[in-house]
């Protein structure tokens, strides 16, 4: 019987009356979507065996308290290797587009980072994670607590850090771009870079680059209406889904 084949993944539901074009396209499709994860296995594969890369400045950053709900001072310095909690640990860090010439937070990153701040607790089992942002902690900490950003570290780029333009995350006007970098700490407190994306990836291909970070695109995705033209907005609230219930 059909439904028996559910368990070898070559039929995804036991629902009867399911014409035979659809069993035959969905099996296309089921084929097509090995090939696209095998895909992505080998890309993931490659960005492993990067060389190494460049030793980096080490950067300083601006934090305001732990905890969001405590205000916003007093604020610190900190270094980028004092981001590491260990040296066999990966350092990810995003770009927030907020501050210098972008003078209110970007939609698409606050989506983002709504996203990362949910698997917060769930990085930090694996990786050092923090959010960094052209804007001073007295703009950028009212939004994380309007977002409800309480599991991820918010810093702000120093007076003077030239951290965002090295990185890519900032051209020389303050224009800011969305951008997600990986670092390693050698034994001797050496901080080197070890990649970086931001989301055009060529002329024809932009802002997608930053997909596989996004769930919403990815569920958007499994819909016959697609993604379309649709793009996140700061109009709604945080709790919307709430407020519909």
């Amino acid at each position: 019987m059909p439904n028996e084949k559910l368990q070898d993944g070559t039929r995804q539901t036991r629902l009867q009356n399911v014409s035979d074009e659809y069993l035959s396209k969905r099996e296309e499709l089921r084929l097509a979507e090995i090939e696209s994860m095998k895909a992505r296995e080998q890309v993931a594969e490659l960005r492993r065996q990067l060389p190494q890369g460049p030793v980096v400045e080490d950067y300083a950053f601006i934090e305001g308290p732990a905890d969001l709900d405590a205000g916003d001072t007093p604020i610190r310095t900190v270094r980028l290797s004092e981001l590491f909690t260990s040296p066999d640990r990966s350092l990810v860090i995003y770009q927030f587009m907020y501050g210098k010439r972008q003078t209110s937070p970007c939609p698409m990153c606050t989506l983002l980072i709504d996203s990362l701040n949910g698997v917060g607790h769930h990085l930090a089992q694996n990786v050092d994670f923090a959010i960094v942002a052209a804007a001073d902690p007295e703009a950028l900490r009212p939004h994380a607590r309007r977002q409800g950003w309480n599991r991820l570290r918010l810093l702000s780029t120093a007076e003077g850090s030239t951290f965002k333009y090295d990185l890519g995350g900032e051209d020389r006007e303050g224009n800011q771009e969305p951008t997600i970098s990986v670092f390693t700490r050698e034994s001797n407190g050496a901080v080197r870079h070890f990649y970086s994306a931001h989301p055009n990836l060529a002329p024809e291909m932009r802002e997608r680059g930053l997909d596989l970070l996004t769930p919403v695109y990815n569920v958007l995705d499994l819909t016959p209406q697609g993604r379309g033209n649709w793009y996140a907005s700061l109009d709604y609230a945080p709790n919307a889904f709430s407020a519909h219930r």
